[in-house]
């Protein structure tokens, strides 16, 4: 009766309620007995894999940092979090070797600080992150011709290499290098700053990360993928099964998430 519960719960997208009004039970009793349930993961073997890890939140509650195995198309590690740290990954790491996982290759969403802990192997930055980055700084519809220009360059990533990449960067730096010297002046403390800072700081990001964007062709053998999209889509589904039963008490939200994770 229990396991009954549990997948019409999780998997079947029934609310305690709905599952309270069908076997007409107090809802107290239903959320005992979905407690109750113990969750089982199938176990994966230890092997050598190119490894996605990302991290996502649920609202300003918790996060869940995970690795997926990119070969299986399983999630493999998962550990909750309050912040995403360097650490979380690091930890990560441990236990996964600790239990004779050996990590090919790694794919990240490019969180300063966390390529440090993988740097004994390649690592891939997700090209869809990479995108996003520049246009928080950027926006979707530049006004400038420099952010235009430089967006524009950004949209050919994922269908170009390294080498036509980094000429077009460098091309584009060229032309706008007087652009991006523009200072202002605060009048009040005559303290000046560059005035397009933004279009800086993406072009900053390009640089930074530019050695990581195209790792996945460095290493065709190990058929690394260019982004971190099967973890983000199911993050995505997780998020969506979980949305359904708002106001969940926090541990049964939690086996739920082991639950989806596991599968």
């Amino acid at each position: 009766m229990q396991k009954v519960l549990w997948k019409k719960f999780v998997w079947e997208r029934q609310t305690l309620k709905i599952l309270s009004k069908y076997y007409s039970k107090s809802i107290k009793w239903i959320r005992w007995q979905l407690k109750a349930v113990k969750v089982n993961y199938r176990l994966v073997k230890p092997h050598s894999t190119v490894m996605i890890a990302d991290t996502t939140f649920f609202k300003r509650e918790f996060g869940i940092c995970v690795f997926r195995s990119n070969e299986l198309k399983r999630n493999i590690y998962w550990q909750e979090t309050v912040y995403e740290t360097v650490s979380d990954y690091q930890r990560g790491r441990i236990n996964l070797e600790k239990q004779g996982f050996v990590f090919k290759a790694i794919v990240l969403d490019g969180k300063p600080g966390v390529r440090a802990v993988f740097s004994d192997m390649p690592v891939q930055m997700c090209h869809y992150h990479q995108k996003a980055i520049i246009n928080r700084y950027l926006t979707l519809r530049p006004k400038l011709l420099a952010s235009m220009e430089l967006r524009n360059i950004v949209q050919s990533l994922c269908k170009t290499n390294e080498k036509k990449f980094k000429k077009k960067l460098n091309a584009w730096h060229e032309k706008w290098t007087i652009f991006l010297k523009e200072r202002t002046v605060n009048e009040e403390t005559r303290r000046w700053f560059y005035k397009h800072k933004k279009i800086r700081s993406a072009y900053r990001s390009l640089k930074t990360n530019l050695p990581y964007l195209f790792t996945y062709l460095k290493y065709p053998k190990l058929n690394i993928p260019k982004t971190t999209n099967s973890l983000d889509g199911y993050f995505s589904h997780l998020k969506e099964l979980v949305k359904i039963h708002r106001g969940l008490n926090p541990i049964l939200k939690r086996k739920m998430i082991d639950e989806i994770l596991g599968k």
